[in-house]
């Protein structure tokens, strides 16, 4: 008999949490909510790893509320009960949101600031002063406030969460967080949560829980391929802007997308390309202001934009401590030059909140297990479908055998799955792709890098002010406009029909217009789940994508 799963309204939760719950759309409590929720409740340590996208925030926040809230109806002084510690400011920020949705209808009760922002100490005490219940932060900030005594935990602190918990070590946070500890009380009740188990884990268990109790609800630490479809594809330099050109230009990639590059310079590099054909992305990576990173991140869920070009930059404190490496080499060369110092608690690959994430594209593939992991982790989110495809130079082949050893585990197949493109189709683009990135120089890259900082530092500096008092027109600031450094040839906007493959013309129309195409329903799903596939029953007349194995429910060969 299939197990029940427990109710939010079966929890003993507050009726105002409930009805924030309820608001929020959700049903019933996803896995990790219906374990970590009574435990919490209970007083228990936990120890918990679930995969991204599993509702690991909710899962603390909830009783972090709740308990609060029941502490509230005996008359106590008001103070700080709670702490959550974050690796980065977007994920504080995310963090904050959320606690603000669940607390919508007692916000009198549980006040919430986030103090991860790196604004003056000054800017944030007198908000501090107040003694809100919960406070947000990356361990380093938090830190800062202690030793100013604007914050002070010894005496009231209750309940710390750790959130991304592998990653606060490797963010250059060790000596922050061990400091802090010498600031709480001896008794309180810890919440670690963390996306893998590893030697930072093991080590943040040891130095904060107290008898916890151990979840390990996913042996996966990705939804298996009826939700996530995952795919590679063996090619070179040249052969990635012509697959991406077309995979973009053709719209056979439905749907928002995550593009994941290796470096700073490779996303720009990748933006000046799509200009060239009249496709518009945006620019996601440390050098950015946060205020213009979360803002992007808000419009792409709000649907803004289709495209995102990101890093993901995991060891920018490695960077930090090891200037002779080539990343090391750049940063400082950028700070010399005049350009922004790229931030170390930054990170997108992790923690933070894509929604409706249908596709992501591993431009260059990501040099760790774990930093594929969560770049994939950021689609097929909840109960969504998505697709991740690979693009695998010959000096990347080891990388993907690591990946796909590490995503095989105990199972016969791999879950990523070989893809032969047929190149021959499409070879009538590579003249227009080299024509583009003939343009797109060195010296553009280096311009349109130092354009963006500056447009973004005005947008998020002088503008701020502004913005505050006329939220509105926030909307209308978009981060996805042309850079153009590089010279840009208006033909190349345009894809004449006769270089279009014969098995597409008369299906795909790359000539309409954008406002034609915005009538389309975007759904979440596989990475060229096309407009032209109902046209010719189900098959890609491609076949770019037919893997070489596997088999779907109907016992066929998965077609696009």
């Amino acid at each position: 008999m299939a197990h029940e799963r427990l109710q939010f309204h079966e929890m003993g939760l507050d009726d105002r949490l409930l009805k924030a719950v309820a608001d929020l759309g959700w049903s019933k409590p996803t896995l990790i909510q219906e374990k970590v929720i009574p435990l919490a409740l209970d007083g228990k340590d936990l120890l918990a790893r679930a995969r991204t996208g599993s509702g690991k925030t909710a899962s603390y926040g909830i009783p972090v509320i709740q308990r609060i809230l029941a502490s509230k109806q005996n008359v106590r002084e008001q103070d700080v009960r709670a702490l959550i510690v974050v690796p980065t400011k977007e994920l504080g920020h995310q963090v904050q949101i959320m606690m603000r949705q669940l607390t919508a209808y007692c916000s009198r009760d549980v006040r919430v600031a986030d103090i991860s922002s790196k604004v003056d100490l000054s800017t944030q005490r007198p908000i501090l002063m107040e003694k809100p219940d919960v406070v947000v932060g990356t361990p380093s900030r938090v830190l800062a406030h202690l030793h100013a005594q604007n914050l002070v935990l010894r005496s009231s602190l209750e309940m710390l969460v750790v959130d991304e918990a592998d990653l606060i070590f490797s963010f250059g946070f060790e000596s922050d967080l061990k400091n802090l500890l010498c600031h709480l009380p001896n008794i309180y009740q810890s919440f670690l949560m963390s996306a893998t188990f590893n030697e930072d884990v093991q080590t943040l268990k040891e130095l904060l829980l107290h008898n916890p109790v151990i979840l390990k609800l996913q042996g996966s630490q990705l939804p298996d391929s009826s939700q996530l479809q995952q795919y590679s594809i063996k090619c070179e330099e040249e052969d990635k802007f012509l697959l991406v050109y077309t995979l973009l230009k053709l719209c056979l990639v439905k749907g928002k997308t995550l593009l994941f590059v290796g470096t700073v310079d490779r996303c720009y590099r990748l933006k000046l390309f799509l200009e060239q054909f009249g496709i518009p992305a945006c620019v996601l990576n440390s050098e950015l202001p946060v205020q213009s990173r979360c803002h992007i991140i808000a419009q792409f869920n709000q649907g803004f934009y289709d495209y995102i070009i990101a890093t993901d930059e995991q060891s920018l404190t490695e960077t930090a401590a090891e200037p002779q490496t080539t990343a090391g080499k750049e940063k400082k060369k950028t700070q010399k030059k005049g350009g922004k110092a790229k931030d170390k608690e930054y990170g997108v690959s992790r923690g933070v909140d894509f929604q409706n994430v249908a596709n992501v594209i591993n431009f260059d593939f990501p040099k760790t297990v774990e930093s594929y992991i969560h770049r994939v982790g950021r689609t097929a989110r909840a109960d969504n479908p998505g697709t991740a495809l690979s693009f695998v130079s010959h000096t990347e082949l080891g990388l993907l055998s690591e990946v796909e050893e590490a995503l095989t585990g105990d199972e016969t197949n791999s879950p990523l799955k070989p893809y032969e493109f047929k190149m021959e189709q499409i070879e009538g683009f590579r003249y227009r792709c080299r024509d583009a990135m003939r343009s797109v120089t060195k010296q553009a890259v280096k311009e349109a890098r130092l354009k963006e900082i500056k447009q973004e530092l005005l947008n998020s500096e002088k503008l701020k002010t502004y913005f505050e008092d006329n939220p509105r027109d926030l909307q209308l600031l978009r981060h996805d406009k042309d850079l153009h450094p590089a010279v840009v040839k208006p033909h190349l906007k345009n894809v004449p029909e006769y270089l279009i493959p014969e098995a597409l013309k008369g299906v795909v129309h790359p000539l309409t217009s954008r406002r034609r195409r915005r009538k389309e329903i975007q759904r979440p799903g596989g990475v060229i789940k096309s407009s032209f596939k109902k046209n010719i029953q189900g098959k890609n007349p491609l076949k770019s994508f037919q893997y070489t194995g596997g088999k779907n429910r109907k016992g066929k060969a998965s077609q696009s």
